[in-house]
C-alpha cells in the first residue's frame, strides 16, 4: 500500500487541507472495497472447486458407478468441514489417479496456473476413488497445489486492487470542488461495506484464517472430529471387506449439526442398496469385477407381481482358501407364489392332514411369554458348553435319556421301548464334542469301502462282526469288505440274486424305494446304489456298537430305530420292496404287530424279503417261528412267491407280497388279525402306538396305492396319478400344477443359485437334508448329483411325504422341536425352507440351531431360506457358535443365508445331566 499512500499524498498537496479529509475518506472506500472483493474470489474458487469435485463422482461418463455413490452435501460448512478432516489424515503413497478418460492424470508440480488446476486435481481424485474402491486421494499434492493456487490469486489481486485505488485517485480528483457532503457520503458507504463484509465472513468460510476462527465460534471443530470418526469407521468398513459390493467408494456425508449426524448413523444399515438397483429386477452386484449374485424376478409373480421394486442386500465372503465362490449367475431368493402363506397347521385340513393331528402322543409345551426364550434378540449371548452326557461324542438327545429309560416298567423292555424316543422336555443348548483326532470324512464312492477310525472309534463290531466281512481295521481305517450275516461274500451278488429270484423285484425301475430292517452297517443299501435304488436303512442304538454311525459315515442312508411298542416314522404305502436279513425282529409276536407294521408301510403288491435260518434251517426253534410265520402270513393274505437258496452264501430267502384287493380279507373264515377301525388313519405314525390290524387295500382308481407307481425315472417327474384338480395344493394352486411347480422352481433354482453360486464343493457332499420338505422338488432337482436326499416332513405341516414316496424318493416324519434320530456329525449339508418362521411359535430357535450343529460334520454347511428376520436371528446364533457365513443375501421380506461349519468347541463343560 506504499505506492497509494504517495499518490495520495501529492494529491492532497495541490488541494490543502480541506482536501486532505475528503482523500481518506476515498482510501477508506477503496481499502474496504479490495478487501471484500477479495473474500467474493475466494469463496467462489472454493465453491466452485467443491461443486467440480461431486460432479465428477457422480458424472455421466461414470455409468453405472454414479449410481452406487453417496453424494456429498454442498453446504459451505459442512464441505469445508469435510476438507479440513481429509487436509488432517495421514498421507497416502503418491499415485497417479486415473482421469475419466480412461488415461492417467499426472502431478505438474510447476503448474501457476489459476485455482482451475485444484479443480482439475480434485476431479481426477474422484473418478480414481471411484475406479478403485480403496483408493485414497493423494493429500499431499492436494494441499500443494492449494497453496500454490492462493499464492497466484493472491498476486492477481492485488494488481486489481492498485487498479482500483488510481482509478478512485482519479475520481477523487475530478471532485475536489465539491463540498463536505462527500465526506458524508463517504461515511455512510464505509458502514455499508463493513456490513457487507461481516455478512460474507460469516456465511462463506473460505480463507484459513477466517475458517479456524469460525469454528471456533459455531461448532465446526465437533463437526471437524465427527467428520474424522465417520471417516475411520469407513475406512475400517472398508478394510474389513464390509462395505457393500458395487458402492466402489468410501461414503462421507458431513451433516448441518451433530444431532443430525448420529441420528444419521444410527438409522443407516450396514449395507445400502442404490436407487439403481432397487428399480431393477436383474441386477448385477460386483465386488472387484467379479459377479456375485444375478437376481431375478420371482417365478411365483410372473401374472402381475414382476415389475414391482425389490430392495436387496448382499453380504459374501470369500473361501478360507481364497478362492471364493467363483463367478455366479443364479436365482438366488426365487420363491413360489403363497410360500411364505403356504397351506399347513391352520390350512386346508381336509386336504392335508399333519401328523401333529393325527399323534397319540400328547406332549404337553410349555407356554412361555412373548421373548421369553423364542427369539435371541437383545444384548444377552449364549455360552457355550460342551455336553457331559454318558455317551460323550455320540450324543444323541432323544435316545441317550438315561433318567426316562429308568422309569420304564420291566415289560416296556419287552417291547424294545427303552430303544424308542425318549426326548428331554427342553431341547438341549450344550454342544457335542469331537471325538479326538477327527478329520474330515472320505469322499464317496471311497467312503463305501472305507472311513476314518479316528471319526467312528469303534471296534467292538469288529470283533463280534468281522468273520461275516461287516467291517475290518486296517491301520488308521475301518474297512468294508462289502458283506453281511447273510452275504458274506459280497451285496452285489446277493442283490443280483434276489432279483433272479423273482422277476417283479426289477431294480432301479419297478423297485426303487427299499426298507431294509435291522440294516448292521447298511452295505446292502450302499450296494443297491449301483442297480439305481435309494434304502431308508434303520437300526437301533443298542449292542451294535454304532452301526448306524459307521453307515452314514460311509455315506449311506440310515436312522437310528427300532421297531417297538410304535409306529415307524414313515406314511403307509411308502415302500416298494422291504427287506430283513438276519434282522432279529420277532414278527410273530404279540399278534403279528411288528409284522403288521411292515404290512402298514408296504405298497399294495410290494415284496417283503425275508432271509432268515427259520427259511432254510430245521433247528427247533427255526421250525417253530416258521411255523408261526406261515400262519401269521396266511391271515394277513401275503402270497408267499417262492423260496430261494444262496448257494454261493449258504443261504435261504423267503419272498411274500402283499395284496392287491381286500377279497382275501373278506373271505377268511376267522377275523384275526382284524380289520382296522375306518378312524385308524393308516398315515399317522409320529408316536402312534401300534395297533395289532390290518388297514385296507385301496381300491378306487383316484385312491393312493391303488395303482403302481410309473418307472424310474419316469415317477420323479411326473405328478402321482391320485393328485386330482379339485384338491389343493400346499402353495394354493391345483394340487398338479402345484407339484410342477415346486419340481420346476427347485430345479431353477439348483441350476443358476446352489450347485455353481454359492461356493459348495458338491465333491464333498454326500449325505444330504431337507429339513423342511414339501414335494421333494428339492430332491428331485439333485437326482444327478451324487448325493442321496433325507426328506424331512414336519408334524404340523401339510403331509406331503406319500407324494415324496410315490415320486421314487424317501424321507420321515420329524418335529424339530425335538431332536432327530441320528448320530452326531452325519450329514453334509442341510438345506433349510422357511423352516424357523414356521416353527418359532411352537419352540425357541436357539435348541434347533444346536442341533443342526449337532448333525452337521466338520467342514459341512447350511442353506437357509427363510424371512429376513429369521435369516438375522440364525445368522447371530451360527456366528456365536463360530460357523462361517459366507452368504446372506435379502430381497423383498425374504432371505437366503449359506454358512458353513467350523471345528470350534467350546472349553466350558456343562453341569452333568
Amino acid at each position: 500500500m506504499a505506492g497509494v499512500g504517495g499518490r495520495s499524498s501529492r494529491a492532497a498537496g495541490k488541494r490543502g487541507g480541506g482536501a486532505a479529509s475528503s482523500s481518506a475518506a476515498a482510501s477508506a472506500c477503496v481499502y474496504y472495497a479490495t478487501t471484500g472483493v477479495l473474500v467474493a474470489l475466494c469463496v467462489a474458487g472454493a465453491y466452485l472447486l467443491t461443486s467440480t469435485s461431486s460432479a465428477s463422482i457422480a458424472g455421466p461418463d461414470d455409468g453405472d458407478k454414479a449410481a452406487a455413490v453417496t453424494a456429498y452435501r454442498h453446504t459451505t460448512r459442512s464441505s469445508f468441514a469435510y476438507e479440513v478432516t481429509r487436509e488432517k489424515a495421514p498421507p497416502s503413497p503418491p499415485r497417479e489417479p486415473e482421469a475419466e478418460d480412461g488415461t492417467l492424470g499426472k502431478e505438474d508440480a510447476g503448474s501457476e496456473e489459476d485455482g482451475g488446476a485444484d479443480q482439475e486435481r480434485g476431479s481426477a481424485v474422484a473418478a480414481a476413488a471411484v475406479d478403485d474402491p480403496h483408493a485414497k486421494p493423494d493429500l499431499d499434492e492436494r494441499v500443494s497445489g492449494g497453496e500454490d493456487s492462493k499464492s497466484d490469486a493472491a498476486a492477481v489481486d492485488e494488481d486489481q486492487s492498485n487498479e482500483r485505488v488510481r482509478v478512485a485517485a482519479s475520481e477523487a480528483t475530478a471532485e475536489e470542488e465539491e463540498d463536505a457532503t462527500a465526506a458524508t457520503g463517504a461515511d455512510k458507504e464505509q458502514e455499508t461495506l463493513d456490513n457487507d463484509q461481516e455478512e460474507e465472513q460469516q456465511s462463506h468460510l473460505q480463507m484459513p484464517r477466517a475458517t479456524v476462527e469460525e469454528r471456533n465460534l459455531d461448532g465446526g471443530i465437533e463437526e471437524e472430529s465427527i467428520a474424522r470418526q465417520r471417516q475411520s469407521d469407513e475406512e475400517e468398513r472398508m478394510s474389513a471387506g464390509d462395505e457393500q459390493p458395487g458402492t466402489g467408494i468410501l461414503r462421507r456425508e458431513a451433516q448441518e449439526d451433530e444431532a443430525a449426524e448420529r441420528q444419521s448413523d444410527e438409522d443407516r444399515p450396514d449395507q445400502e442398496q442404490t436407487e439403481e438397483d432397487r428399480s431393477s429386477d436383474q441386477t448385477l452386484v460386483e465386488e472387484d469385477g467379479r459377479t456375485l449374485v444375478e437376481v431375478e424376478s420371482d417365478p411365483g409373480q410372473e401374472d402381475g407381481g414382476g415389475d414391482d421394486k425389490a430392495a436387496a442386500e448382499s453380504e459374501h465372503k470369500e473361501d478360507t482358501d481364497g478362492s471364493g465362490a467363483g463367478s455366479v449367475n443364479h436365482n438366488v431368493v426365487d420363491t413360489l407364489q403363497g410360500e411364505g402363506s403356504a397351506v399347513g397347521a391352520e390350512g386346508d385340513q381336509s386336504a392335508w392332514a399333519t401328523q401333529r393331528d393325527q399323534s397319540h402322543r400328547e406332549k404337553d409345551r410349555r407356554q412361555e411369554d412373548a421373548g421369553d426364550g423364542n427369539s435371541t434378540d437383545g444384548e444377552e449371548q449364549h455360552e457355550w458348553r460342551t455336553c457331559n452326557v454318558k455317551a460323550g461324542a455320540d450324543y444323541i438327545p432323544c435316545l441317550d435319556n438315561e433318567k426316562a429309560v429308568k422309569k420304564l416298567r420291566p415289560e416296556n423292555f419287552r417291547r424294545y421301548e427303552h430303544r424308542e424316543r425318549h426326548c428331554p422336555d427342553e431341547g438341549p443348548t450344550c454342544l457335542v464334542a469331537l471325538p479326538s483326532g477327527y478329520r474330515r470324512p472320505v469322499e464317496w464312492p471311497k467312503s463305501r469301502d472305507r472311513i476314518w477310525l479316528s471319526n467312528v472309534p469303534h471296534t467292538k463290531l469288529v470283533q463280534v462282526k468281522g468273520h461275516q466281512n461287516w467291517v475290518k481295521v486296517s491301520g488308521q481305517y475301518l474297512l468294508f469288505p462289502g458283506g453281511g450275516t447273510q452275504f458274506i461274500h459280497g451285496a452285489l451278488h446277493y442283490i443280483d440274486f434276489l432279483q433272479q429270484s423273482v422277476r417283479g423285484v426289477a431294480w432301479g425301475k419297478r423297485t426303487r424305494v427299499v426298507l431294509d430292517v435291522g440294516c448292521g452297517v447298511a452295505s446292502f443299501g450302499g450296494y443297491l446304489f449301483e442297480r439305481d435304488v435309494v434304502t431308508m436303512s434303520f437300526a437301533p442304538k443298542d449292542e451294535h456298537e454304532a452301526q448306524v454311525q459307521m453307515a452314514l459315515e460311509r455315506g449311506i442312508p440310515a436312522i437310528s430305530a427300532v421297531m417297538g411298542s410304535k409306529r415307524l416314522p414313515f406314511p403307509s404305502k411308502a415302500f416298494d420292496l422291504v427287506h430283513c436279513a438276519r434282522c432279529r425282529v420277532p414278527w410273530h409276536a404279540d399278534g403279528g404287530a411288528l409284522l403288521l407294521e411292515l404290512n402298514r408301510v408296504l405298497r399294495p403288491g410290494g415284496l417283503f424279503v425275508w432271509s432268515a435260518t427259520p427259511v432254510y434251517q430245521k433247528l427247533t426253534d427255526d421250525v417253530e417261528i416258521w411255523k408261526a410265520m406261515t400262519a401269521l402270513t396266511k391271515s394277513m393274505c401275503w402270497e408267499l412267491v417262492t423260496i430261494k437258496k444262496d448257494r454261493l452264501n449258504g443261504v435261504g430267502a423267503a419272498f411274500y407280497r402283499k395284496p392287491t384287493s381286500n377279497e382275501c380279507y373278506e373271505s377268511r373264515g376267522r377275523q384275526q388279525p382284524p380289520m382296522c377301525s375306518d378312524d385308524d388313519d393308516a398315515n399317522a405314525a409320529w408316536y402312534v402306538r401300534l395297533n395289532a390290524c390290518i388297514h385296507r387295500v385301496p381300491t378306487g382308481a383316484a385312491e393312493r396305492g391303488a395303482r403302481w407307481p410309473a418307472d424310474w425315472p419316469r415317477r420323479v417327474r411326473a405328478p402321482p396319478n391320485w393328485l386330482n384338480t379339485s384338491q389343493v395344493g400346499v402353495y394354493g394352486k391345483a394340487a398338479p400344477e402345484d407339484f410342477v411347480a415346486d419340481y420346476q422352481h427347485w430345479r431353477r433354482v439348483m441350476d443358476k443359485s446352489y450347485l455353481n453360486g454359492l461356493g459348495v464343493d458338491w465333491s464333498r457332499v454326500r449325505n444330504v437334508m431337507d429339513m423342511r420338505a414339501a414335494y421333494g422338488g428339492f430332491a428331485a432337482a439333485l437326482r444327478d448329483q451324487k448325493v442321496w436326499v433325507m426328506n424331512v416332513v414336519n408334524v404340523d405341516a401339510p403331509d406331503t411325504l406319500p407324494i415324496i414316496f410315490d415320486r421314487g424318493l424317501f424321507g420321515m416324519y420329524h418335529d424339530w422341536c425335538e431332536s432327530f434320530s441320528t448320530y452326531p456329525r452325519t450329514y453334509d449339508l442341510l438345506h433349510a425352507d422357511h423352516l424357523f418362521s414356521k416353527i418359532k411359535d411352537r419352540c425357541a430357535v436357539l435348541p434347533v440351531v444346536v442341533e443342526v450343529d449337532r448333525i452337521v460334520r466338520p467342514g459341512g454347511s447350511i442353506i437357509v431360506r427363510d424371512d429376513s428376520g429369521l435369516i438375522g436371528e440364525v445368522e447371530k446364533l451360527l456366528r456365536s457358535l463360530h460357523w462361517d457365513v459366507r452368504l446372506t443375501f435379502s430381497k423383498n421380506d425374504n432371505g437366503v443365508l449359506f454358512a458353513e461349519k467350523s471345528d470350534w468347541r467350546p472349553e466350558l463343560v456343562a453341569e452333568p445331566t
